[in-house]
């Protein structure tokens, strides 16, 4: 008999922990299985084509919000082709109510609802040997015409789950998610991990051997799903001095945290990281009291402010800052206000998010109070509330996409500051970003990586008369060049002939190698390759005049922006006798 265990993942470069546990859990079942991977960007009928191609007995799929309706899709095509085949689901999507989705989903055989190690083993062990479902807790199966619905699986031991990345070929060039707990114990209305307030941890002994090989292996990237990573103060404090310790200048770990919690202690430590060590993901979610009250979230707004300041002081950390739109209570202007102040934190990035209703959560259960209307397939996505009408909602959709150009992508770090300063506000600014896109057909559509510099400057200078153009394409180009190694030059960015030869220049003049120190030995060619000399007549963060040259050096970047290093070129003369710097 063969099992073949599907995911249907949100992007390539995702994979997904729990079919990998799963199987890895299941190891030595009876039963052959075996795990394929897609994502939802895969036409459905090239996916249904390799499953059938497979003509495994039973085919299961892992569930969530963001590939329920493709599975559902998968699981009919399925059963028109191969109507023998028992078809399992599982997963956080259809573990609330199992009953309903058997009912409605009538190729379905069976559904695993909560954790599913134990359940998926005892499942791959007796299946097909005569064993009564109605000994399995932790199902929801088919009988006939009846549908029955067993208990609960106890919560299992976390020390017991596998550790999946042993052979980390499987996942080269892909996230590698990893776990040291699981429930959270808070109780946020719009969360399902609110349902499980009993948090379990893995034994730090095993995190310690497992953190051991992401580091001998110089894995890219490692994000934590732990709902709330720091909820325990001392686990928190083991991985965190474990990496710091045993850094191996390559590994990012990912922490999704509450910053209310963050300790002395942790920015102390945090402090002797290396930049780019790792990451930090805060959900602020509104800065509105009564919302904050009325989703069951409690947040001193100072404090969070003053934590954030000081993490960012170090200098060293990435921090990702979340606000949800849709939320009880919160109305259009008063989630403008929690924009721009959150805004005012100066967040690595800001992620403006829109309120999905789950099934099972306490949101899901006010909606009504709430007059919550939203989207009735998955993701369930907040369409107007009691508060905020759907015009607003499309509003901020449209600044959402301006923010995530414009501010998340960090590539105008010196132009955005400077035209903040002639707009209303920050939620202002993107909100008229957005309507000058809006206006000229732009919204949703994808440009060259010059065009978006070029449709910020048009916009500057039809939004804010006073702005200096000047001033501005010096700024732009900074930004340009700061990101971007680029040969083609913007229409707005021309230069004279001797500034071009002087750049030239540059790369074999006498003593120039002190500019390349990581360069043994110096090499013009390959230096002028992967660099570049720019003039600028201004400070590009005071805005007064200066005249001086950019080194823009893509050798070494930023580990948490991706910058290109900046010297200024000073004291080497061009081929007339005169310095750069003064030319």
């Amino acid at each position: 008999m063969k099992l073949l265990l599907c995911a249907l993942n949100a992007k390539y470069i995702h994979s997904n922990l729990a079919v990998y546990s799963l199987m890895a859990y299941a190891k030595g079942a009876s039963m052959e299985l075996k795990l394929a991977e897609y994502t939802i960007n895969n036409r459905t009928e090239e996916i249904l084509k390799e499953i059938y191609r497979e003509k495994a007995d039973i085919v299961a799929f892992s569930c969530y919000i963001w590939n329920i309706e493709q599975v559902y899709e998968l699981v009919r095509e399925l059963h028109k082709v191969a109507p023998h085949i028992s078809i399992w689901l599982g997963g956080p999507e259809v573990s609330y109510d199992a009953g309903k989705v058997l009912r409605e989903h009538p190729e379905v055989t069976l559904v695993m609802m909560g954790e599913g190690e134990e359940t998926f083993r005892q499942l791959t062990e007796s299946w097909g040997t005569g064993m009564e479902l109605s000994a399995v807790d932790g199902i929801a199966y088919r009988q006939g015409e009846e549908i029955h619905c067993n208990a609960m699986r106890p919560q299992m031991d976390m020390d017991k789950i596998p550790f999946v990345y042993e052979d980390l070929d499987q996942f080269k060039n892909k996230i590698i998610y990893y776990e040291t707990s699981r429930g959270c114990p808070f109780s946020c209305s719009y969360c399902l991990s609110s349902i499980d307030k009993r948090v379990r941890f893995r034994s730090f002994s095993l995190v310690q051997k497992e953190l051991k090989h992401f580091l001998d292996h110089d894995v890219k990237q490692v994000k934590f799903v732990d709902r709330t990573f720091n909820c325990n103060h001392k686990h928190a404090m083991e991985i965190w001095e474990y990496i710091t310790k045993h850094d191996n200048g390559i590994t990012n770990f990912h922490f999704e945290v509450s910053a209310d919690l963050l300790k002395d202690e942790d920015i102390q430590l945090f402090e002797r990281m290396r930049p780019g060590l790792i990451q930090l993901e805060i959900g602020v979610q509104s800065t509105y009291q009564p919302t904050i009250g009325e989703i069951r979230r409690t947040m001193d707004l100072e404090a969070l402010r003053k934590l954030v300041a000081r993490v960012k002081a170090l200098g060293n950390i990435h921090q990702h800052l979340d606000l949800i739109a849709g939320l009880p209570l919160e109305d259009y202007e008063t989630f403008k206000k929690s924009f721009d102040e959150v805004f005012s934190m100066q967040p690595d990035q800001l992620q403006l998010g829109f309120l999905k209703v789950l099934k099972g959560s306490y949101m899901h259960e006010k909606s009504k109070d709430y007059e919550i209307a939203y989207r009735s397939r998955a993701p369930y996505e907040v369409l107007k509330t009691k508060w905020l009408s759907y015009d607003e909602i499309l509003k901020l959709k449209e600044v959402e996409e301006m923010v995530e150009l414009y501010y998340n992508s960090a590539q105008y770090t010196k132009t955005l500051p400077y035209l903040l300063t002639f707009a209303k506000g920050p939620y202002a600014f993107f909100r008229e970003l957005a309507t000058f896109y809006y206006q000229r057909n732009r919204i949703g559509v994808k440009h060259s990586r010059l065009s978006y510099y070029e449709l910020l400057r048009e916009f500057a200078l039809f939004a804010y008369p006073e702005v200096e153009e000047g001033v501005l394409d010096q700024l732009l180009m900074y930004d340009l060049y700061l990101r971007e190694n680029i040969k083609k030059r913007p229409q707005w960015g021309n230069t004279q002939v001797l500034e071009k030869k002087a750049a030239t220049r540059f790369y074999r003049m006498e003593g120039v190698e002190k500019y390349f120190p990581q360069m043994q030995p110096y090499d013009s060619k390959l230096a002028a390759g992967n660099s570049h000399v720019e003039r600028f007549f201004i400070d590009v963060d005071t805005y007064e005049k200066k005249d001086w040259w950019a080194l823009f050096d893509y050798h070494t970047r930023n580990p948490l922006t991706y910058d290109a290093t900046v010297r200024e070129v000073k004291g080497i003369e061009d081929g007339s006798g005169k310095s750069i710097g003064n030319l």
